[in-house]
């Protein structure tokens, strides 16, 4: 069962996809779950998962199947950065290097808690650096008195230098 392949019919079948919401609800009894209930659960890194013939998919993959009748042929992004938000208008095809440049937030470990800032000791008065990677290569940005400044810098070179900026 885990190995048979998955086709938009069976997705069809098993499950509702409203992409107004981006939510997938039971078509049938299946698991405990009756006709109607949300299907699937949310993992910890923030994706919408499905079990669906013994095998786990990402919801935004199977909102692709069930809409296209296709498997993504590539990454799919999620537009505004929410993992969890599966609506088909927050859908879109990308490549690895544009998906990675849709971030929206920091790093946990940044100490600014600001996209693209670091703190630079030994810079006197301009002690927050911005720098972005653009074409494989780290591009250096400035210094700034505040990290709000090196942040509003760093948008404004994101918009500039990544295809697939949202911000």
């Amino acid at each position: 069962m885990a190995n048979e392949i998955l086709t938009a019919e069976k997705l069809r079948a098993l499950l509702e996809y409203d992409p107004t919401t981006g939510n997938f609800r039971y078509l049938k009894s299946l698991q405990g779950r009756k006709p109607g209930d949300l299907a699937g659960n949310q993992d910890q890194s923030g994706y919408r998962m499905h079990e669906i013939l013994g095998r786990k998919y990402r919801a935004h993959r199977l909102a692709w199947l069930y809409m296209t009748g296709e498997w993504p042929p590539s990454n799919i992004d999620h537009i505004n950065g929410n993992r969890g938000d599966n609506k088909w208008g927050n859908l879109r095809l990308a490549s690895g290097a544009i998906n990675a440049q849709n971030l929206r937030n920091a790093h946990k470990r940044n100490q600014t808690g600001l996209l693209g800032v670091s703190v630079k000791r030994g810079h006197g008065n301009k002690p927050f650096g911005a720098k972005i990677r653009a074409n494989g290569k780290y591009v250096h940005i400035g210094y700034f008195r505040t990290p709000e400044e090196a942040h509003g810098a760093y948008v404004e070179a994101k918009r500039r230098l990544h295809q697939g900026c949202t911000l």
